[in-house]
């Protein structure tokens, strides 16, 4: 794929750099001595937003602006992280944003989508619902839809993947958290570019698997529904450009509870003192399940996204992980 060559993911990764520094890759002592492994974690919690996701979307609202001058504002739809990126973005480039979160989406998240100016709108009982509403939306209200994933958008988060790469080039392995794929597709398309060999292990939920069925089956399998605490993981459609590249490009995908989930962002808490959101943590579960196999390697996770609500900072604190 032509928009995924190295010119193009630099092009974009200088956007990236007009808005924000690189967030560090960093080996915390503890962490290494739980996983067996040399671990190194790419902090995208510490991104503008808290997540990854901002990358994207201030590629794709630069461009998009650049090409519509008149625009008259966006509309996407998010359990949150993508939200918040649309919001500052459009923010920044000048954009009018509205977003449609599910019913009893994270109220932190959607506080900080407000906070940048986002008109919020609740429907649905989970992303995809919000989405076919947003989606409906658009000739009422004359707005650009916002993909959840779109090529810009892949290319914007592959920036941070060329800083993990660049920093830390003889990883064996990096462990992705998969919500519709645009964290993963990124990190396997700085890797080829590069022309590194790292292995790279998409993580979905048990309660969210439509990704790893779809990886089995090679094809798209949609689930009627999710069930996980990691709402940036609880998708069940597959994005079938998505799918095609973690196919050609990724070795497997794991699958990880919730049990295993709370106990990853316990140890974020307690061994780093980084907050971690469910899909955030879902690398670092996936390397716990899969320690025998990767003892004494050098290995990467994402902790793709910081922002976790206070109810389920408080499960993490009483140990509920532990419980399974």
């Amino acid at each position: 794929m032509d928009w995924l060559t190295l010119p193009e993911l630099e092009a974009a990764r200088d956007i990236v750099r007009g808005h924000m520094a690189p967030t560090p890759a960093l080996s915390w002592p503890l962490v290494n001595e739980r996983a067996g492994a040399e671990v190194w974690v790419k902090h995208e919690n510490h991104s503008p937003i808290g997540a990854f996701k901002v990358r994207g979307g201030l590629v794709y609202l630069t461009r998009i602006k650049a090409e519509n001058p008149d625009i008259a504002g966006v509309l996407s739809a998010t359990t949150g992280n993508h939200g918040q990126s649309i919001g500052l973005a459009a923010r920044l480039v000048g954009l009018p944003a509205t977003i449609v979160v599910p019913l009893g989406n994270n109220p932190g998240k959607n506080a900080a989508m407000k906070g940048f100016g986002v008109e919020l709108i609740e429907h649905g009982a989970d992303f995809d619902s919000a989405r076919e509403f947003a989606e409906g939306m658009v000739e009422d209200r004359g707005l650009h839809m916002v993909p959840a994933f779109h090529p810009w958008l892949v290319q914007g988060v592959a920036s941070y993947a060329l800083e993990f790469f660049e920093a830390q080039p003889d990883l064996d392995t990096v462990y992705v958290p998969i919500g519709l794929g645009s964290g993963i597709c990124g990190v396997i398309a700085a890797r080829d570019a590069l022309g590194l060999k790292t292995e790279v292990v998409g993580v979905v939920a048990e309660g969210a698997p439509c990704y790893a069925l779809s990886f089995e089956a090679g094809r798209v399998v949609p689930t009627n529904g999710v069930e996980t605490l990691a709402e940036g993981l609880a998708v069940r459609q597959p994005s079938p450009i998505a799918l095609e590249i973690i196919r050609n490009g990724a070795d497997r995908i794991v699958q990880v509870s919730d049990a295993e989930i709370l106990v990853a962002m316990e140890t974020y808490v307690t061994e780093t003192h980084n907050l971690a959101e469910g899909a955030g943590a879902a690398g670092l579960a996936a390397l716990m399940q899969e320690r025998r196999a990767m003892a004494g390697r050098r290995v990467g996770v994402v902790l793709s996204g910081g922002n976790v609500s206070r109810e389920q900072l408080a499960r993490v604190l009483a140990g509920a992980g532990a419980d399974g």
